[in-house]
């Protein structure tokens, strides 16, 4: 039985930078995917172009049971030690928005850069092997497709459910139950919501509309772009607000932010009352989402027509809209599985399990989710990095 200091089972962005880490302290490495290729969520974020963390990295920016547990691993491991790696590659970058950064060229250069690092650690990778069973004795006893093997250490970093066409499974989950640690319950993430029937329809009419809207949910508001889709809502706020979202609840939208449009409307009404109010209105919003709040306020006529208070009704249905989802799309949509194995269990500074030595969580399959933007991509460098100091 071949025998290695540390086994990490789960290729992406976590298990990989634990890989580095541990590899780069002499420690022998074995990383076990059941995937064709290391990094494929890596390869297809940021519309390929690898979102790959945030300038803005906080605690507020992530949801758990525990929100101070992430704490540490952020504050060893920052976005700037990312950084500084991206530019040694020689990996040009750009911030797009909200503190987000984008390969300038294709995601592949940031797999190719963690290949290589690996490769210069000494990393033996075994792709499209399955993992079986594990026992722990005084080692642990891995049964691969390929054969059995044993550790010392045993990290899980295969991630959660997320995007299942990418070979995301509840793997994770199952060696957690397995050594009877706790799970948070998961869902979906950053997803999609979706509708009942009867506010559907009006919706997917409306299928590739987009503008930059606020939602809010309780006391959370989320002000980037919305785009309504066949199914319902998507885009970044609703991504962002999903996270929050309970079924059941309901959501405010504002679907013109920042835009004071009756003002506008109010003071052209008396030179050119004669236009359509829909008309008046798609001069600031899209056509078909303008008749949709014109039906939505029950008003209809030209613009003269309209009183103060008639506008007043028009104003709170631009930015005060009130819809109620029913769902969301699921784990085939969303980018991060919400919940996992609880940080009670864990070890903040190193991961390990408080009650299985050697045993280690990083990643995604810890109940830890970050924003859309970045986050996710700066906890799974950082808790592998974390775990990778020890192991």
């Amino acid at each position: 039985m071949k025998h290695y200091d540390v086994l990490i089972i789960g290729a992406g962005a976590a298990g990989m930078m634990c890989a580095i880490e541990a590899g780069h302290r002499g420690r022998s490495v074995l990383l076990v995917d059941h995937a064709k290729s290391v990094g494929e969520k890596i390869r297809i974020s940021g519309g390929g172009r690898c979102n790959f963390t945030n300038l803005n990295i906080n605690r507020e920016k992530f949801l758990s049971q525990n929100p101070h547990f992430a704490l540490s691993a952020l504050a060893r491991y920052t976005q700037w030690d990312f950084i500084q790696m991206v530019a040694d590659a020689g990996i040009a970058y750009h911030e797009k928005t909200l503190g987000q950064l984008f390969c300038d060229g294709k995601s592949i250069q940031i797999i190719e850069m963690l290949h290589e690092h690996m490769m210069d650690a000494g990393v033996d990778i075994a792709l499209e092997t399955e993992f079986l069973d594990i026992q722990k004795n005084d080692l642990f006893e891995v049964k691969l497709t390929g054969g059995t093997v044993s550790c010392d250490s045993f990290v899980v970093a295969c991630g959660g459910k997320s995007i299942p066409k990418m070979g995301a499974t509840g793997l994770g989950y199952e060696i957690a139950k397995h050594f009877d640690l706790g799970i948070v319950e998961t869902c979906p993430g950053l997803v999609p919501l979706t509708f009942a029937e009867q506010d559907l329809a009006p919706i997917a009419a409306m299928s590739g509309t987009s503008v930059f809207a606020s939602v809010t949910h309780d006391k959370i508001s989320f002000d980037e772009g919305l785009l309504f889709t066949h199914r319902g809502l998507s885009g970044p706020s609703i991504l962002q607000i999903s996270s929050y979202w309970k079924a059941g609840d309901p959501l405010s939208i504002d679907l013109a932010f920042g835009q004071p449009i009756i003002k506008a409307l109010q003071e052209k009404r008396a030179e050119y009352g004669r236009i359509a109010i829909h008309t008046a209105l798609a001069e600031h919003l899209p056509k078909i989402l303008a008749g949709f709040i014109v039906s939505n306020a029950g008003l209809q006529g030209n613009l003269a027509d309209q009183t103060d208070k008639d506008l007043q009704v028009l104003d709170r249905a631009i930015h005060k809209w009130q819809i109620k989802p029913v769902g969301t799309e699921g784990y085939r949509t969303a980018e991060v599985t919400l919940g996992g194995v609880d940080t009670d269990e864990l070890n903040a500074k190193t991961m390990e399990t408080k009650s299985v030595q050697g045993l280690y969580f990083i990643g995604e399959v810890v109940d830890v989710t970050g924003w859309l933007g970045g986050y996710n991509f700066q906890w799974a460098w950082s808790s592998g990095w974390a775990a990778g100091q020890v192991v």
